[in-house]
């Protein structure tokens, strides 16, 4: 049975907050006071004026609970029926126009309970607006229900005064079972979130990022809702516990619900037609539209759900956006596609850089007794056509899947490359480095692109968009030790029947030894690693006598690149030597898109854990302090890793051999430079794709001239500008 309470008209917008939740000595209004967050006179209204309402068809429980502004037209308020203190702003002779839509300024039509209005407001045909902070030249037309309750969260995961626990919301995210399950709120970032989900062992500091978001929010009762400044609200259903931004512009909602809407002048939102959200933080900038379902979910800022996407119990990343599927219990870094109707995601970690194709499920196979596994990929994950992928499973940066179903878990430990299950031979095929050999435009293109939209007007944390960086160096680094393994192991099996007699150390040197002076014969071998697939079939990987040496040259490229942008504060070959000195490998991490040393991030964990840092800002401050140390340890790190691959020590690395480096960086960008044109020149030389043109000309007015191309005309001038840098520095230090 339905419980619906019977009370007495007079207290209709009155008692918001209830008796025993009211400190001592305050009305129902004081924190609606604090939030206007300024003191504007309000006057009580004139024997005329409530003349002029009356006979203007409107109504008010006491009409001295009507305050209004000096410069107040009661003739712009009709047919409208007031409860409770209601403030409202100037109301002048004007009318607002946005997007065509024209209304005059004022009240029309529209039941108000206990509201305060700025000056110069449209609100037509409002059947119930109850308890709202509303803005100036804040435009609300046809809108069934908007109203706020006492104990409204606002999307945040807290509770109020004298609710149990039980109605706390929790973002299940990462995994189905809720054991990563995290408190969403309003300036989560995505580092935020991957710090608490992981670590979960860690009770001091669980409880800790739990202290965070208590602290950041009280548990009085009693906030308004807040619409921000020229907001634009019309044709929407049921809005319900919203606070809302300024510049904001919502149309033909169906149903939004404890949500909190940033937006300002700078990074508007829009949420469109047939929207329904319920229990979520929108970032600035985002975009909802066309028939999108999105519950208990977190949107950074400027990313995007679309046409009929549903995100439900997620964290979705900046710059991200999601259309038409469905997307379940996962953890999405910045710049994540994801656009067709039948692509399903769940239970993952999406370390960012991802694109997922159409009827790619991942994370759908439940292959185990209960819903608690998952996938975690790193940077660049790109799952083809049609893939569908158990969990759990892990993959390295830059990981593309072939079309196919892929019978069992993964661990692809190899960046950049092409997995293939061949159903032909029932084999699992690995290609390291394929992204190098057969398709560097698409490659580099993203790594420009993903730069080049990044939106974010708040960038607390630096998010890395370079394919080549300390993530992706550390993986090839461990690739060539595996590559060498096999090889190595390959090559004792024609003659040693016992591996086991054959020492690990013994085995990657046999190996490296070919890789290095007997490419030709590993190009002659047949190689199958170990610890691939969750299976008994073979894994075999393709390439290794192209992907290793490409391997080695990206490494080298990668030092001596991030060696170039920083000669301005090294002055001689010498003060090199001495970075180079303190110069060491690490584990790094992906911190929701920043990536931050292994030893860094324990030493934030400890602060945390002693209570040195105490809140979400105070993090957000450190994740800019570590953002602004990053080119540096970079740097370091990838001396480092340059030493480590040519087993050198500081002391002899020699200005000839750092000539050499840096020569041989000059010839790798070249190659990748040429590999971006030729990947790119095969679809203009491609016959099938020249045949639905009529002839070249028209082909060129469709799909734009080669030599046109900006990104390569782009990569073409900073290789020319690499070189010339190059040749400064062996001039300057004498090499």
């Amino acid at each position: 049975m339905n419980h619906i309470e019977k009370k007495p008209l007079s207290l209709l917008g009155y008692q918001f907050i209830e008796p025993a939740y009211l400190p001592e000595g305050r009305d129902e209004y004081y924190l609606r006071d604090q939030q206007r967050g300024r003191e504007t006179i309000h006057r009580k209204l004139k024997a005329g004026e409530i003349e002029t309402l009356v006979r203007n068809d409107n109504t008010s429980d006491d009409w001295n609970n009507i305050l209004v502004d000096n410069e107040f037209d009661p003739n712009l308020v009709q047919h409208c029926h007031f409860f409770g203190l209601v403030r409202i702003g100037k109301l002048e002779p004007y009318y607002l126009e946005f997007h065509n839509l024209r209304l005059p300024v004022g009240l029309y039509n529209s039941t108000i309970a206990s509201c305060d209005f700025g000056d110069n407001v449209v609100v037509h045909n409002v059947n119930y607006l109850s308890h709202y902070i509303v803005g100036n030249e804040v435009i609300i037309a046809n809108v069934n229900e908007m109203g706020v309750t006492d104990h409204s969260k606002f999307g945040n995961g807290i509770i109020k005064e004298g609710e149990p626990e039980s109605v706390r919301i929790w973002l299940e995210l990462c995994n189905e079972n809720g054991g990563r399950s995290v408190m969403p709120f309003d300036g989560m970032l995505p580092g935020d979130a991957w710090l608490w989900t992981r670590n979960r062992h860690d009770a001091a500091l669980q409880e800790q990022f739990k202290a965070f978001t208590e602290k950041q929010f009280d548990k009085k009762r009693g906030y308004y809702g807040m619409i921000g400044d020229r907001t634009v609200i019309k044709n929407c259903k049921i809005i319900k516990d919203v606070i809302i931004g300024t510049d904001a512009y919502l149309k033909g909602a169906n149903k939004l619900k404890n949500l909190t809407i940033n937006s300002d002048a700078n990074a508007p939102s829009q949420i469109g037609e047939g929207c329904e959200l319920v229990n979520g933080i929108i970032g600035y900038g985002c975009r909802v539209f066309y028939g999108v379902k999105a519950v208990r979910f977190v949107m950074a800022s400027h990313s995007q759900l679309k046409y009929g996407a549903r995100l439900i119990n997620s964290y979705l990343g900046n710059n991200a956006t999601i259309s038409c599927c469905e997307v379940l219990n996962s953890l999405i870094f910045p710049a994540h596609e994801q656009h067709h109707n039948n692509s399903f995601l769940c239970a993952a970690l999406i370390m960012g850089q991802s694109n997922m194709a159409a009827g790619a499920t991942i994370g759908s196979n439940h292959n185990s007794r209960g819903a608690d596994g998952e996938i975690v990929a790193g940077r660049g994950f790109w799952p083809g056509l049609c893939v569908s992928l158990k969990h759990n499973s892990r993959f390295a940066s830059f990981t593309l899947i072939s079309k196919g179903n892929y019978p069992h878990e993964l661990n692809i430990p190899y960046p950049f490359s092409l997995v293939l299950n061949d159903e032909h031979d029932n084999s699992l095929k690995v290609m390291p480095g394929y992204w190098f050999i057969y398709n560097m435009y698409a490659l580099a293109r993203n790594a420009w692109k993903y730069v080049d939209r990044d939106k974010r007007t708040d960038k607390t944390q630096l998010i890395e968009y370079d394919y080549l960086a300390p993530d992706s160096a550390e993986e090839l680094l461990e690739s060539l030790d595996l590559m060498e393994l096999t090889v190595g192991k390959a090559h004792y099996t024609q003659k040693e029947k016992n591996l086991d007699r054959v020492s690990r150390k013994n085995l990657q040197q046999a190996g490296k030894t070919l890789l290095l002076e007997e490419n030709a014969k590993v190009a002659r071998m047949q190689l199958f690693a170990e610890g691939i697939e969750n299976g008994s079939r073979k894994v075999q990987l393709l390439k290794v006598h192209k992907a290793y040496p490409i391997f080695r040259e990206l490494i080298t490229l990668y030092a001596m690149r991030n060696l170039l942008q920083q000669t301005g504060s090294i002055p001689t070959f010498e003060a090199l030597q001495t970075i180079c000195r303190s110069s060491k490998r690490t584990a790094w991490y992906n911190v929701g898109g920043q990536l931050i040393r292994a030893d860094v991030l324990e030493d934030i964990k400890q602060r945390i854990r002693k209570g040195k840092i105490n809140s979400w800002t105070q993090l957000h401050d450190v994740y800019r302090e570590t953002g602004a140390q990053y080119e540096r340890d970079k740097l370091q790190h990838a001396l480092a890793c340059l030493l480590h691959l040519h087993q050198l020590t500081s002391k002899e690395l020699t200005p000839s051999m750092l000539k050499k480096f840096l020569e041989q960086s000059v010839y790798t960008f070249g190659m990748i430079t040429e590999g971006i044109y030729r990947s790119r020149e095969k679809d203009y030389l491609n016959p099938f794709r020249q045949m639905t043109y009529e002839n070249e000309a028209e082909m060129e007015a469709v799909v734009g001239k080669l030599e046109d191309n900006s990104f390569i005309r782009q990569t073409i001038a900073d290789l020319k500008t690499y070189k010339k840098q190059v040749k400064e520095i062996i001039k300057k230090w004498e090499l």
